[in-house]
């Protein structure tokens, strides 16, 4: 079973700074560093670590070429990745002496995905396996339809929210993984019981996989409900966590494990990432994972 994620591709530019620069301020960074970074990026390479077998569609510029290594370098097969945007994504990044963050995005090539691309690359894939998705690349729509139509089973992890995923046919999404802002984002609900209420309402067939942070995370089908707490470590950097869970637990399912298991080395993996500074950088491979649990 392959996945397939058609997903973002940025470059992460960090500057170390004494403090947010203000209107009208001119301020000297006191550090540089360039990471590859993009929730699509990160979550192909936790799927790869979690040994899956997974190709990533999608866009960059010729400013972003050393992204297609870090992915490679990773096992993720890259055939499905255009060069020809105009300028890769990427996020500018302030870090304050005192650890805070601000991030400016700017979508790029990520946004510059056509239909003709997205027809090229699902004429690979079909029926059984998994498309992922999340909401950093335009034509959305278009790839849930196509892939419907071609009988993929489609994991949606609405990140970041905004109206365009509201939209959605929810009917053809097999998988929601999400979080707590993004369900009450979608329903328009305030409780968890009232998200599923509502979530199901719009599609009885779906699978949802509610993470909770340090509440743990809640699975939920017309059928069964399965809770996984969270793991208790010293956390360092929560960057990659979601997509750390994401990855392992997608695999997981993909090598058709019980739903416990599932959630379960999904949440250890988590919990490890926390431990470490970074993105792609933190996600642990699967002995790692299966060592610590």
């Amino acid at each position: 079973m392959k996945i397939l994620n058609f997903g973002s591709l940025n470059i992460d530019k960090v500057y170390s700074v004494p403090h947010f620069v203000s209107a009208g301020e001119t301020l000297s960074s006191t550090n540089y560093e360039e990471f590859p970074g993009g929730k699509g990026l990160n979550q192909s390479i936790a799927l790869a670590k979690a040994g899956a077998q997974v190709y990533h569609g999608g866009n960059i510029g010729k400013d972003g070429l050393f992204l297609k290594d870090v992915l490679a370098e990773a096992n993720v097969n890259v055939d499905w990745i255009e060069e020809d945007g105009s300028t890769t994504g990427h996020a500018i990044i302030q870090v304050s002496s005192s650890g805070e963050n601000c991030i400016l995005l700017f979508g790029g090539a990520n946004k510059e995905i056509t239909v003709d691309q997205i027809n090229r690359v699902l004429e690979n894939f079909s029926t059984d396996d998994i498309l992922l998705l999340q909401n950093e690349i335009n034509e959305i729509e278009y790839i849930v339809e196509k892939a419907h139509q071609k009988g993929l089973k489609i994991v949606l992890n609405p990140s970041p929210i905004d109206e365009s995923i509201t939209n959605l046919n929810f009917s053809k999404i097999d998988y929601l993984i999400l979080n707590e802002i993004e369900a009450k984002a979608i329903t328009n609900e305030q409780t968890n019981d009232k998200i599923f209420q509502k979530l199901l309402s719009l599609n009885k067939q779906l699978k949802i996989v509610l993470t909770l942070g340090k509440a743990g995370v809640i699975y939920k089908d017309i059928v069964i409900e399965h809770r996984q707490s969270s793991y208790k470590v010293d956390t360092v950097d929560t960057t990659a966590a979601g997509d750390t869970f994401l990855g392992y637990f997608l695999s997981q399912i993909s090598q058709h494990a019980h739903i416990k298991n599932a959630l379960k080395i999904a949440s250890k993996a988590a919990s490890i990432a926390v431990t470490r500074k970074g993105a792609a950088s933190s996600i642990p491979t699967m002995k790692e994972v299966m060592e610590s649990i």
